[in-house]
């Protein structure tokens, strides 16, 4: 490899890194503003006691699980709830303000978006590989060569790909 192919790959790994920060960031206040609004509409209050706060959390969890990629999470215990709840809570008034709220949900899925953005990542990046590999080691295999070379490396990796994820969700399915 050539120190310019090298330079380039770095470029764009930077560039997918703060793409990824910038949708987690994204995704993170989608899910906390329908959230927390949707608990301090049932309420009526403006900021979150420990019981709300605590069936929030649990919304934000089944939010993450339903519509992020990777394995499943287990909310936090209401102990754990309980410790980062005076962290969050700046104005020390034992309730939870929106702007607390958020720094709240940060912290307490900063761990699982890095869960499910290694699985992504490796996924993303380990499939195509191992699907041209495969490709490769097929040159020579009677009947199914022939078949697999007719296919275009796109859809092939693809297809691979998806087989890889659909294999990673089955095998959580069984844990």
């Amino acid at each position: 490899m050539s120190c310019g192919v090298i330079g380039e790959f770095i470029s764009l790994s930077s560039q997918f890194s703060r793409a990824g920060k910038q949708w987690r960031h994204r995704e993170i206040r989608l899910i906390t503003d329908r959230v927390f609004n949707r608990i301090k509409n049932q309420s009526g209050r403006a900021d979150l006691s420990f019981e709300d706060l605590y069936i929030t959390v649990l919304l934000v969890y089944n939010d993450i699980n339903k519509h992020l990629p990777g394995p499943h999470f287990d909310p936090p215990s209401k102990d754990q709830v309980r410790a980062l709840i005076q962290e969050c809570d700046l104005n020390l008034d034992g309730e939870i303000d929106y702007d607390e709220f958020v720094t709240f949900i940060r912290r307490l899925t900063t761990d699982t978006f890095a869960v499910v953005s290694q699985g992504l990542i490796l996924t993303l990046v380990v499939a195509p590989t191992v699907a041209m590999a495969t490709k490769k080691a097929t040159e020579g295999v009677p009947g199914v060569g022939k078949v697999v070379q007719k296919i275009p490396n796109s859809i092939y990796a693809s297809l691979v790909t998806l087989a890889i994820v659909w294999f990673q969700n089955s095998r959580q399915d069984l844990d």
